[in-house]
């Protein structure tokens, strides 16, 4: 029997994890977590019986303490309540799928306790992939992508040498906007950004999506992840998302994971590999797929993967400001208080501003986040 704790249980990520505990008896979780949303979380208690819940918001955190009296689970609250969660002593496992920087700390500790991590939350990496990466080594704990792209390139490096690789190729769908200019994109709403083309995803990682931040995050990721330089990863537009990405080896081999696009395939091999697992779902039929097709990223439209890029290459504390500049700046548009094309606009001010920190702290992290916040808050002021 495996025990998993689930740090954002109520999201896209986590609710898709508790399918597939569902179609696997000998699961267990025993501890969840939820942001503001206790009406699910409570259904989710119910049904699963973890021994510990937290809630982000502490008044929704007493709501929920009475609501389940009649049943035997510790209900905490805040970033404290998380690192409970997170460190589980029954948890063998912890999927770390809560949005934000938020899931810094509580990814450390869990490390810390000895748990592998099945890793969903991007800005844990992103922004403190220099702590994580070295300390999950220290703990001999697994690092285990969640990402459908990083978990393609886990999967095809499986069995592999890592010094054989010549290339790491990080596939994207291109988005809804896909073959468009700039000019094209100064009137796009909120309403057409949310429209992928392939993915059932949250609001913000379906703007990510789209304007291609989404990959720049996955690029700053697989530097972490397969301890890759940055010339060695390359993002090819891929707009069936059937090829979710591949390896280039030194002989010229390429190895590549295909699938339908559906969550749920590395949400279960993280949490069981190395073994595979049947799974129901729908198969590739190549004969209705025809063709596969291949295209280069446009860096002159999609600007947020080419400041990616940039960051990726500053380090320290740039990833930081690029990471919260856009998590601010997707806030702003899905409220409708800037332009879409503002968004990498935004996070390329917010990066020309900034005084690189060479090797941030999680404090310093933490705290340039919230930097970053004011500089965008007074840019964008009427």
């Amino acid at each position: 029997m495996k025990s998993i704790s689930i740090l954002g249980s109520t999201g896209s990520i986590g609710t898709q994890t508790l399918e597939v505990v569902r179609n696997n008896k000998d699961i267990k979780v025993t501890a969840l977590s939820a942001g503001h949303n206790i009406d699910l979380l409570e259904k989710q208690i119910r049904e699963f019986h973890p021994a510990i819940v937290c809630v982000w918001d502490e008044q929704k955190g007493k709501d929920l303490a009475l609501r389940i009296k009649d049943l035997s689970v510790s209900v905490v609250t805040g970033m404290e309540g998380l690192i409970d969660c997170a460190t589980e002593k029954q948890a063998d496992i912890v999927v770390t799928a809560v949005v934000g920087m938020i899931g810094i700390l509580p990814t450390i500790e869990a490390i810390k306790a000895g748990k592998d991590i099945a890793l969903a939350n991007k800005e844990t990496l992103v922004t403190a992939g220099h702590i994580i990466a070295p300390l999950a080594k220290e703990y001999g704990v697994r690092l285990l992508p969640v990402d459908s792209e990083h978990s393609a390139i886990f999967q095809a490096l499986h069995g592999e040498g890592k010094n054989e690789v010549s290339r790491i190729i990080l596939t994207a769908s291109g988005g809804p906007f896909r073959g468009k200019k700039r000019k094209e994109l100064e009137h796009i709403q909120v309403e057409d950004a949310l429209k992928h083309p392939n993915w059932s995803m949250g609001r913000k990682i379906t703007i990510d999506s789209s304007t291609l931040v989404n990959k720049g995050l996955e690029v700053m990721e697989a530097k972490w992840l397969f301890n890759a330089p940055l010339d060695k990863i390359q993002v090819v537009i891929q707009p069936q998302s059937v090829i979710h990405s591949a390896v280039e080896f030194i002989d010229g081999g390429i190895i590549a994971q295909l699938g339908t696009p559906d969550m749920k395939l590395p949400i279960q091999y993280a949490l069981f590999y190395p073994d595979r697992r049947g799974l129901k779902g729908e198969r590739i039929d190549f004969f209705k797929l025809g063709q596969l097709t291949f295209e280069e990223p446009d860096f002159e439209t999609f600007t947020g993967l080419k400041l990616a890029y940039e960051a990726a290459r500053e380090g320290g504390s740039i990833p930081t400001v690029y990471n919260a500049a856009n998590e601010l700046a997707v806030a702003k548009f899905l409220n409708r208080e800037i332009k879409y094309l503002d968004i990498a606009d935004i996070i390329g001010a917010a990066m020309k501003k900034h005084k690189k920190v060479e090797n941030p702290s999680v404090g310093q992290i933490l705290n340039i986040e919230n930097e970053t916040y004011d500089f965008i808050n007074e840019l964008t002021k009427e």
